[in-house]
């Protein structure tokens, strides 16, 4: 075979299942259409939960570099550092687990060098795929020709336009569109109205980011937004006229969410925008599709190096599917408090009400981050079993502290042992890596940051035999 798993789309999720693949022992090839890596500045940053995935990768140093420019352009556009639930900024940070503002580009730019390494094909556009059950065949149109690529797998990471979707016969039910947006880094000559909420819209401005929501429209164009498409927008939203002499790092999007029927058909799968689209409210898209390729990374290259049953796989949807529902309902429920009208201001104000209780705020804050969404497992278990475990402080026995993320950059499991729990490093395997700890509880961490086990003996095979045989 040509590689042993065909990653189609070279975006964030796409490298990043890369790279956790290579780690895995595995050779994955990267197909890309585009020519060269995209520019738009379509997502400006990442979740708790994808900050501690790529900090488990020793990715840590970069995030924070960024995160400090990232911040500073997200208070100026925004006004605020503050979270915000359907642009009501109000939700305060955690600091103990942070989230990372940083654009798509520079992420990619992070990412690509992440999974050095990776053969990348880019201009090669996949046109059919045939699969059987002894692996895939991805049929790509290149400059050269067309080629047939083969693999054991096949994952589309070619985001909510793509076609491995389509071409592998998934279904995608949702909604249609209830809002659309129009932004970019705008140049104005003359007056602009203020920015607020009007009868038929929403107007942002800040810094030089400038944008127009309002109720989605038959007829969308796909290309960049033209400044008369945009001054025609703030025109009917805001009634009054403005002359838009510039519109750079333009984008378009509406909120319509969609969600595949299942994340794997045989050998061809799903991660990412791929496998699910929403309104960008919140910004958990990437959040999301990274930890997609999180949780099927190690599962896959475990399955192809046929140390674990292709079973395994079947337990990438039952745990990220529910992931995605949740966001759709979040950002549907955004969508709800986004749209124009005197009924939905009053509700508004409600709900930014209720964001000053302390409770309510924490409410918000963990909804948009999944730091509360518990994985189910094929076995009984309580909390923190099936949660994202935050990266900690470990004490060894001689005093030396390290943390959670510095024992997990080779993509093995992590067995976390205290004082009376150390002969249970016994029940280890080569893709166990056992620390000993005086400060916490034992625990098992999958590759993927979730807490598998921490009770027994009895409970700890189970686990072990579930996730690494």
């Amino acid at each position: 075979m040509d590689a042993d798993v065909v990653i189609v789309g070279a975006g964030p999720v796409g490298l990043f299942l890369a790279a956790e693949l290579l780690l895995g022992g595995l050779q994955p090839l990267v197909v890309e259409q585009l020519a060269q890596p995209a520019t738009e500045r379509k997502a400006r940053g990442i979740g708790v939960l994808a900050t501690e995935a790529l900090t488990r990768r020793g990715l840590g140093p970069q995030l924070a570099a960024a995160h400090e420019e990232g911040i500073r352009d997200f208070a100026r556009d925004h006004g605020s550092t503050l979270g915000h639930f359907a642009n009501i900024h109000k939700l305060l940070p955690d600091e103990d687990r942070p989230r990372t503002h940083i654009w798509q580009p520079e992420l990619e730019r992070l990412l690509a060098g992440h999974a050095v390494g990776v053969p990348m094909r880019r201009a090669h556009r996949v046109t059919a795929i045939e699969s059987d059950v002894d692996g895939v065949t991805a049929i790509v149109e290149t400059p050269q020709g067309e080629r047939r690529i083969t693999a054991a797998y096949l994952v589309g990471c070619d985001g909510g336009r793509g076609k491995v979707r389509s071409l592998a016969g998934f279904g995608f039910p949702g909604t249609p569109p209830l809002l659309r947006t129009l932004a970019g880094q705008v140049r104005f000559e003359g007056a602009v109205p203020p920015a607020g909420r009007y009868a038929a819209g929403s107007f942002m401005h800040g810094g030089s980011m400038a944008g127009v929501t309002e109720f989605a429209r038959d007829g969308e164009s796909d290309g960049p937004v033209t400044p008369a498409e945009l001054a025609a927008a703030i025109r009917r939203v805001t009634g009054e006229d403005v002359t838009v002499t510039e519109v750079r790092d333009s984008r378009r999007f509406a909120d319509q969410a969609r969600q595949a029927d299942d994340y794997r058909r045989g050998r061809i799968l799903l991660a990412g925008d791929a496998a699910h689209v929403h309104s960008p409210s919140g910004g958990q898209g990437l959040n999301l599709g990274l930890l997609d390729a999180a949780n099927l990374g190690w599962k896959l290259a475990a399955v192809v190096r046929g140390e674990m049953p292709e079973t395994l796989l079947d337990s990438y949807f039952r745990e990220r599917g529910p992931a995605g529902a949740a966001v759709l309902r979040n950002t549907r429920a955004q969508s709800a408090l986004l749209a124009p009208g005197p009924h939905v201001d009053a509700l508004r104000e409600i709900v930014a009400e209720l964001m000053d209780l302390p409770e309510a705020n924490r409410y918000f804050s963990d909804l948009l981050s999944g730091v509360k969404e518990r994985y189910e497992f094929p076995y009984p278990a309580e909390e923190p079993v099936g949660l994202h475990s935050p990266d900690r402080s470990l004490v060894d026995d001689e005093g030396r502290v390290t943390l959670l993320s510095d024992h997990t950059r080779t993509g093995r499991g992590v067995l976390v042992l205290d004082p009376e729990s150390r002969d249970l490093a016994a029940l280890a395997t080569k893709r166990i890596e056992v620390v000993p700890a005086t400060n916490t509880e034992s625990f098992l961490l999958r590759p993927d940051g979730v807490i598998a086990w921490a009770g027994g003996e009895a409970e700890l095979k189970v686990a072990l035999d579930t996730w690494f045989a």
